[in-house]
């Protein structure tokens, strides 16, 4: 499971540099949504 969820957080952040570089704004919506997954990872 927890597999799963890294490699969702890694893609979702390498999606987040390529949208950054290309498209602004569409980067910083998954860049919110990679701090969300990351913060449901990180709580205890």
């Amino acid at each position: 499971m927890k597999r799963v969820l890294l490699a969702v957080v890694l893609v979702v952040l390498l999606v987040s540099l390529f949208g950054c570089n290309t498209i602004s704004g569409f980067g910083r919506d998954i860049s919110g949504a990679a701090e969300t997954v990351e913060g449901w990872i990180t709580k205890p």
